[in-house]
């Protein structure tokens, strides 16, 4: 395996000293896998002060020193070191509540959540794999580190990770580890909605429809508002599946950008509290869009996600059955309103609708909406008023008086500018603005 440089002088610093290091964790399992890991961290058998002593002449980053971790400055990227160590108790289910350093590395990976990231490699000492980590890759396993309650007991968020490793890698987790999460899954209600938010985004950016059906227990305990979606019937003739199964169907179906997949996860969210059934039995579900739209908002602030994202992501649930008609006029207006980006993406979503519902589409305008708006972002649009070939000096010159008789007569030019029945030219603007001047002024 291939680590950078500066990870191979700092693991050859150490042992000069004569200490061991190991590159270990998610690093060596990405190395495995062929994949480009996102960071690397090593483990020794040198003490934290040992640790601060060898790299002294680096800048240090110490504030994890106290469970054993010095991180080391090279070239303005932070390695971090971590003294070989176990841990006990869990009061809080993420916290040890002590820490105990120890000389050897297998008591380290011991205290690790799964097999696969329990694996450590020096290019001199080889593998440290006392758990089957290599051999669980091979046999794409995820598989907990001995005991799998006592795992997810001491920190919650496992049972999250567990399920987004599977998605992102490809795994099948092993029936015992995978009972485990979900038999201790309420333990997630007392983690931090910050930690809770940060894993599930990564899990629905990597799942496919077979994971949000596998791992729905666990979704829903995270989100308790998808739990009553699970086996509800819609009683639709344009529906085959029940509401989490199309939702699932939908996540899936939308590209992987984290506010495209949020929008398609709760879209259908306030379905059920619309929920109405007609004298032939059909059911209905007037309004569900803006009820949906209001739990995607509750939802997400109680994640504590970023305010643009979330307001995106409410966007997109609010407009998702304004349906798109591949038309210049009516495109236009949405560009104008939504932008590029948004627009591109309420398509994706209107499109992963359609096809979510278990039965072929009588009709799906997709290509032609995407057609007619590359057609459209080739033209000289004028999509917002700063676009329009005319300002408020411009009309002041001709006679109008700033105030709000100005601002409606720019959203008047720009909406008939819009609507294809003027040119964004300004001689024409300007005749046309005169016609709506004031009797005062003329």
């Amino acid at each position: 395996m291939q680590l950078p440089a500066d990870v191979l002088q700092c693991m050859d610093t150490l042992e000069r000293a004569g200490f061991a290091a190991y590159a270990v964790g998610g690093c060596v399992r990405d190395l495995i896998l062929g994949l480009q890991p996102q960071d690397y961290d090593l483990c020794t058998n040198a003490l934290p002060e040992e640790i601060q002593a060898v790299f002294s002449g680096h800048t240090l980053v110490l504030a994890g020193v106290k469970h054993g971790t010095v991180g080391v400055v090279c070239h303005g990227e932070v390695i971090e070191i971590t003294t070989y160590r176990t841990e006990g108790g869990y009061s809080d289910n993420r916290h040890p509540d002590w820490v105990r350093f120890v000389p050897d590395i297998r008591e380290d990976l011991a205290r690790r959540d799964f097999t696969v990231n329990a694996m450590a490699w020096s290019p001199k000492r080889g593998f440290a794999d006392p758990f089957g980590g290599q051999q669980d890759l091979k046999s794409r396993i995820l598989r907990a580190v001995g005991n799998p309650t006592q795992r997810f007991q001491e920190d919650a968020l496992r049972i999250l990770r567990g399920a987004r490793f599977a998605a992102k890698y490809r795994l099948n987790i092993q029936e015992e580890t995978l009972n485990a999460m979900f038999a201790q899954r309420q333990l997630m209600d007392g983690l931090a909605r910050e930690r809770i938010f940060s894993e599930l985004c990564k899990l629905i950016t990597a799942a496919t429809r077979e994971d949000l059906l596998l791992y729905a227990p666990i979704l829903t305990q995270a989100i308790p508002e998808l739990a009553p979606m699970e086996g509800f019937d819609q009683r639709n003739p344009y529906h085959t599946y029940d509401l989490y199964t199309h939702t699932a169907a939908v996540t899936a179906g939308v590209p992987g950008e984290l506010s495209l997949r949020l929008a398609a996860l709760l879209h259908d969210v306030g379905k059920v509290d619309t929920f109405t059934v007609d004298a032939d039995g059909r059911g209905h579900f007037y309004g569900h869009e803006a009820k949906s739209a209001e739990l995607a908002k509750d939802i997400l602030h109680r994640l504590k996600a970023p305010t643009a994202l979330t307001e995106q992501v409410v966007t997109l649930v609010g407009l998702h059955m304004h349906w798109l008609v591949p038309e210049r006029k009516p495109l236009r207006r949405w560009l104008s309103r939504l932008g590029e980006s948004t627009l591109r993406q309420l398509i994706a979503l209107q499109h992963a609708d359609l096809h979510g519902k278990g039965n072929p589409p009588e009709t799906d305008h997709t290509p032609e909406l995407y057609d007619l708006l590359d057609t459209l972002l080739q033209e000289d649009l004028c999509l917002s008023l700063k676009d329009l070939a005319v300002d408020g000096h411009d009309l002041i010159a001709i006679g109008f008086p700033p105030g709000k008789a100005l601002g409606v007569c720019l959203q008047s030019l720009h909406s008939r500018v819009l609507d294809e029945q003027l040119p964004n030219k300004k001689n024409a603007l300007l005749r046309a603005a005169a016609e709506l001047l004031p009797p005062e002024f003329i």
